[in-house]
């Protein structure tokens, strides 16, 4: 059974699916320590430009983790843009900034500065203004608005036997925690539903990425978990991950997603912050709020960082102790001034 989109195709800007339809050779990028839904999209972008009989090469300054392993040619994603190729498009998805790109944009920065270039995201914080640029915040996901493409495109949302569709879908889980944030619109639950009738395995997505950790991984939140703290009368609740415990538990980086979502949960806070060691005088910051009360961007953005009103991030010049510092009084006077 198909699903109509018909009604939501509109959206999809008439600049971005000429320059994707027109396109011969394309470099995709994703963001930085990816996850579900860069990674998705980039699969995605692929799939559709191949479909216009053009090619495309996948590119991530970091090799993908292995909680991806699901997704169809997850393995062919490289660090650098292939030498030699004579590329005419610069598709970024899932970028909140060009900072998130990460090094490969450093590398090859003639190359993506000669390159006309088309950006799909779903960032409230992205600021890109390009003629081919689609920004919607109001979508769930990058994935969602990469799946309006294809079908505007004409690109069937069941090519590869399911392996567009799933690529798409495991974005949409992953930025909506299978369906449970509020920015889940009726938009995203069509889009959703299209795509499981063109073959994406929801509940296998589901489990696959909130319900399937290795040992070494549960080894890691525990230690996560144990230093617990709350500040602001508990208003904020926040924990610390040090670069010593992904070598003690055998952990990857990678391992540390879904770790902000459980401080997420706790019952009095309105605002959750992980802070992760990331060097010596780097420490990342992963920002939860409860719906009606802290716009995450809002205290992210104190420090060069951006996001979602619910789930943001920033990156700060600090060691760890510096950046708790810096950030939890500006959290705690955000989160006194809810009013429930």
């Amino acid at each position: 059974m198909n699903v109509a989109l018909d009604a939501w195709l509109g959206a999809v800007p008439t600049a971005v699916a000429d320059r994707i339809r027109d396109a011969r050779d394309v470099l995709v990028v994703s963001h930085e320590n990816p996850d579900a839904d860069t990674l998705g999209a980039a699969l995605a972008m692929r799939a559709i430009v191949e479909a216009g009989a053009g090619r495309a090469s996948l590119i991530c300054s970091d090799v993908p983790p292995p909680l991806y392993d699901f997704l169809l040619g997850i393995h062919e994603f490289g660090t650098d843009p292939e030498a030699g190729r004579a590329y005419d498009l610069l598709v970024l998805v899932d970028c909140g900034s060009l900072d998130r790109v990460g090094p490969v944009r450093e590398r090859h920065a003639a190359l993506f500065e000669r390159l006309p270039a088309v950006v799909i995201d779903h960032h409230a914080s992205n600021g890109a203004a390009g003629p081919a640029d689609w920004v919607d915040p109001d979508a769930a996901a990058t994935c969602e608005l990469v799946a309006l493409l294809a079908a505007n495109l004409g690109v069937p949302l069941a090519a590869g036997d399911g392996a567009l569709a799933t690529a798409l879908m495991a974005g949409i889980v992953m930025d909506t925690a299978t369906f449970a944030h509020p920015n889940a619109t009726p938009r995203t639950l069509a889009v959703s539903a299209a795509l499981v009738a063109a073959g994406a395995p929801l509940a296998d997505i589901s489990r696959w990425l909130y319900r399937t950790k290795p040992d070494v991984q549960l080894r890691l939140f525990g230690r996560v978990l144990d230093r617990l703290e709350t500040a602001g009368g508990g208003l904020v609740v926040h924990s610390t991950l040090m670069a010593v415990d992904l070598t003690e538990t055998g952990a990857m980086s990678a391992h540390s997603e879904g770790i902000i979502d459980l401080l997420s949960q706790s019952e009095a806070a309105e605002v959750a912050i992980l802070f992760k060691e990331a060097g010596p005088a780097t420490t990342r910051i992963s920002v939860r709020t409860k719906p009606g009360g802290v716009d995450a961007t809002v205290l992210t953005g104190l420090f060069g960082g951006g996001g979602h009103a619910r789930a943001a991030g920033a990156s700060l010049p600090a060691a760890v102790g510096e950046a708790r510092a810096l950030v939890l009084p500006q959290a705690e006077r955000l989160a006194a001034a809810v009013r429930r």
